[in-house]
């Protein structure tokens, strides 16, 4: 497919209906919610005696208590119940809201507006569980990411939308709120019509038995997403996403007002150019990736998360003297720019972090308790909200600016990236591998589909680097076990990292026969557990640049465990910085650096057919005379 692939998917009638209804629904959502609070900040009105930046926060918490209080019985109700059916009984029930907040807009009743928000959470509560278990149902694995990351930006392009509108309408003199009651309900509609033709899409569970108490219900769902623990880590990195993510966006309002003394249409466009850099970096994820789900993308998006709102700190640190009321007289002051810059790049950047954490759930969760994972998602997310509103209400009340806050957010970023990383190190192994693939290197893969998508395998290479694993970790879907040279395995600073990746080392009989046999033993376990393990059979990186004979090692795999075996060929690193050109060690001076690396990829060889000598053939055969 091309690298465009994912916007095929909008073609399609497996896609394209469910994604405008989604469209739609999150559109609706940021016109209400957006207006609303844009309207009594920029009016002075108090509600409930709460004033703007109180409002701002108790109305994002609103929104989103539902998800922590209903998501269990949603999730039930997305495994028990067909899907699409579920769609559209949930696009009925926006209408019906719809016409209420209507009625409370034309009456001027903001508190009854505020439990037509809680409501509106509580329609969203029941869409969340079907909206991404639906998508790993109707779309191929490799699919996912492209797919994730058309929801993810078109989501925040109906929040683009949804914040023009909810601006535009809000500020038109006396009409505002009942434009703003046409608007919602006719998109409401609008939503209903397109839900009608999503395809159906079977219940994974319709044996269910639905348990109503919401409190028993959460825990034990709970325990369904944390059975697969890199499902549950990756559960906590969206969760501080959404706590990052509306700790900042929530005070855009107050901080347009205080800080950058300017008034509703320059936060419309702060909030505009957010949603706008999510929406690009989402849809990056699918290039950058090569469309497999790229867990290195995630390090990637965190570091940037933290950056960009640390410069946001230092890009306004104190409230303006000048006052600015339209777009092209804020973006005309100095520093305003840097400040556009700054909200669209944590944007972008959030979606390198989510979009892959999103596609990784769907893939490695269980199939029959998907639905239930996505809500166990949905509360813990709604939980981590929640306590972002309750600390950015308690920090701003002890006297911290908006500013201030933003430089807090982005060293407890910094904190919670450490600790995600050091107890899954998997994403921090994908990101030294993204890196070096994408960035040092320009890595072109051939025969990729050969190594088998399921299942023991063991692959053979050729050994031309020290990032040879790196190289190939980085260019195959699949995670690999890595047999390397203990001298290697044990070298201080990256052993954690090499024990973390469940790398075997490996000696020779000479040197320490126990853990040669060690290795062997642990090689089976890997092979047993349907996993891929590679080895280098050459036994030491080439000096020359020449393949060396093949050892033995690998026939003695195969007599224990009788797998496939996979030839692999690199060609292009020799004469790089990682090889041993210069003496037999690193070069002292970088070079090859971004030049084509080849990593071609053969047939797998049945166990029965399997010598060192053929497999040394078929690997030289694979890089040809490229070195």
């Amino acid at each position: 497919m091309s690298d465009s692939s994912q916007f095929t998917l909008l073609r399609q009638r497996r896609f394209a209906p469910f994604f405008v209804t989604q469209f739609l629904g999150a559109f609706n959502d940021n016109v209400f919610r957006n207006g609303l609070v844009i309207l009594v900040t920029f009016q002075g009105t108090l509600v409930a005696g709460m004033n703007a930046s109180q409002l701002a926060n108790v109305a994002g918490a609103l929104f989103i208590l539902p998800f922590f209080l209903f998501s269990a019985t949603a999730g039930q109700l997305a495994d028990k119940y067909e899907k699409s059916r579920l769609i559209r009984a949930v696009k009925l029930l926006e209408i019906a809201l719809m016409l209420i907040a209507a009625v409370a807009l034309l009456s001027s009743q903001y508190v009854l507006l505020l439990l037509v928000l809680f409501l509106m959470g509580c329609q969203s509560t029941m869409f969340g569980p079907v909206k991404y278990a639906y998508l790993p149902q109707q779309l191929d694995v490799d699919e996912l990411v492209g797919g994730n990351a058309l929801v993810e930006s078109g989501t925040y392009v109906a929040i683009m939308l949804g914040l023009i509108v909810g601006g535009v309408v809000v500020a038109v003199p006396h009409s505002g709120p009942a434009v703003l009651a046409g608007s919602l309900v006719a998109i409401a509609c609008c939503g209903y019509l397109a839900s009608r033709q999503v395809p159906l899409t079977r219940a994974v569970d319709p044996g269910l038995r639905i348990n109503w108490n919401p409190w028993s219900e959460t825990w034990h769902i709970v325990g369904y997403a944390r059975e697969n623990r890199s499902v549950f880590l990756s559960i906590l990195g969206i969760s501080w996403f959404w706590f990052f993510g509306s700790a900042i966006t929530l005070q855009l309002p107050a901080y347009t007002l205080v800080i950058l003394n300017g008034d509703e249409t320059v936060t419309t466009v702060l909030l505009v150019v957010f949603a706008i850099g999510v929406g690009i970096g989402s849809l990056l994820c699918e290039r950058l990736s090569g469309r497999r789900i790229e867990l290195g993308l995630v390090p990637f998006g965190s570091i940037g998360l933290s950056l960009f709102a640390m410069d946001l700190y230092l890009a306004a640190p104190t409230p303006s003297l000048d006052s600015v009321s339209t777009v092209s007289e804020f973006i005309v002051r100095p520093g305003s720019l840097r400040v556009m810059l700054d909200i669209a790049l944590i944007g972008a950047f959030g979606g390198f972090y989510s979009v892959p954490l999103y596609a990784m759930v769907q893939q490695r969760a269980d199939r029959q308790h998907l639905s239930r994972i996505i809500a166990a998602n949905n509360i813990l997310n709604a939980l981590f909200m929640v306590t972002a509103s309750v600390m950015v209400i308690t920090l701003l009340a002890a006297g911290l600016s908006i500013p201030q806050l933003f430089l807090v957010l982005a060293v407890l970023n910094v904190v919670v990236a450490v600790y995600i990383y050091s107890l899954l190190p998997e994403f921090l192994m994908r990101f030294l591998a993204w890196v070096l693939v994408n960035l040092l290197y320009r890595i072109r893969v051939r025969g990729e589909e050969n190594i088998p998508r399921h299942g023991p395998a063991v692959m053979v290479c050729n050994h031309v680097s020290f990032v040879d694993a790196l190289v190939l970790g980085g260019s195959v879907h699949r995670p690999i076990r890595f047999v390397m040279y203990y001298r290697i395995f044990q070298i201080p600073l990256l052993r954690f990292l090499f024990r973390d990746a469940k790398a075997i080392p490996i000696a020779s009989a000479r040197e320490n026969e126990a853990l040669l046999n060690e290795a062997f033993d642990r090689i089976e376990a890997e092979l047993d557990a349907g996993n891929v393990v590679c080895i280098f059979p050459e036994g030491g990186i080439t000096r020359d640049g020449e393949i060396q004979p093949f050892r033995q090692g690998i026939e003695r795999i195969i007599e224990r465990r009788a797998v496939p075996v996979v030839p692999v060929a690199l060609a292009g690193l020799w004469g790089s910085w990682f090889s041993r050109q210069s003496g037999g060690g690193l070069r002292k001076v970088p070079g090859k650096l971004f030049a084509r690396v080849d990593v071609r990829i053969g047939e797998p060889v049945p166990a029965e057919e399997i010598t060192a000598a053929r497999l040394e053939l078929l690997v030289r055969t694979l890089r040809g005379n490229s070195r």
